[in-house]
């Protein structure tokens, strides 16, 4: 099944590496390997993680998700390893590609991870970098779907940075034809690039909406998604950006506002009283740890169809 798919052996590292019929693929098997009603065995292979950030659940269900698919991991610390010594990327691309079959990266500029792609002869995923988390939209439109079904109607409002995240549920969005709003305060709307691809991707219809007021954004919505305000790297700004986004805390009154059946989603970790409360945070309309949960099992799918 997988060896015959057209993604064996190929580079994930935006959303847009993928086609939307791709998409739909990854999310139906990851569905089935959740539902037990698909077993995949890759025996004898090797995922190799490089992770220049910190990370809990990316590490953790990459690792869990190799093991369940008969594989194993190893774990490259940059700060043991001759990478975090200066070996030039294309050095230790190439070696890597020669003991690994698929490498993980999670770095902070995406240059990093094209030039890792450049010179690697075997699949690299995006695991994180400032611009994308495309793992991350996996799991989420997964959630999603569970919840909803069919996402052809459904509306998705980000409120917080317009991160990597934001832009990775931008494109995902695009292709599954989701519509989906953003709301961030002045300047911190998501990158302009991928506000055009985006665009392009549905013709400029109206499916896509960057507002400044998280009140008229969360109107209607069926899922309302939050993330931390200050990403990984932004320390010496979170004093200044915990002042700009004051108004964009997820709590009960812009729950309310929502559709009535609306659920709430994290990416985790989550701070709570700075984006969202903690009444919403455990309310029943949360499916924040399913999410969670969800990364394991889209991110075997995702190596299944990646692997050769």
């Amino acid at each position: 099944m997988f060896k015959q798919n057209k993604l064996a052996n190929e580079n994930f590292l935006s959303i847009l590496d993928i086609t939307t019929e791709e998409l739909i693929h990854i999310l139906k098997v990851a569905k089935k390997i959740k539902n037990k009603e698909l077993k995949i065995e890759f025996k004898d292979k090797v995922l190799g993680l490089i992770f220049d950030k910190a990370s809990t659940r990316t590490r953790v269900s990459f690792q869990v998700a190799m093991s369940r698919i008969g594989g194993s991991t190893i774990d490259l610390n940059p700060t043991t390893s001759q990478i975090g010594r200066g070996e030039p990327i294309k050095d230790t691309a190439r070696v890597l590609s020669r003991y690994c079959d698929v490498l993980a990266i999670r770095t902070f500029n995406h240059s990093d991870l094209e030039e890792y792609a450049k010179w690697s002869s075997k699949p690299v995923i995006n695991a994180l970098t400032d611009l994308e988390h495309p793992c991350q939209a996996l799991a989420d439109f997964l959630t999603i779907q569970e919840e909803f079904h069919d996402l052809r109607n459904v509306v998705l409002t980000f409120i917080g940075d317009g991160n990597n995240v934001a832009n990775s549920l931008i494109l995902c969005g695009a292709l599954l034809g989701v519509e989906v709003r953003i709301a961030c305060p002045k300047g911190h709307e998501p990158d302009p690039l991928v506000i055009k691809k985006a665009q392009q991707i549905n013709n400029h219809e109206t499916s896509l909406s960057i507002l400044n007021d998280p009140n008229l954004a969360v109107k209607g919505s069926n899922v309302i998604y939050t993330d931390v305000w200050s990403s990984m790297g932004e320390e010496s700004l979170k004093e200044e950006k915990d002042k700009k986004f004051r108004g964009f805390t997820v709590d009960s009154n812009l729950l309310k506002k929502a559709d009535k059946n609306a659920i709430v989603l994290h990416c985790l970790p989550a701070y709570r009283s700075k984006e969202i409360t903690e009444d919403v945070f455990e309310s029943k309309n949360s499916r924040i740890f399913e999410q969670a949960e969800n990364r394991m099992h889209a991110q075997q799918a995702l190596l299944s169809c990646l692997i050769q």
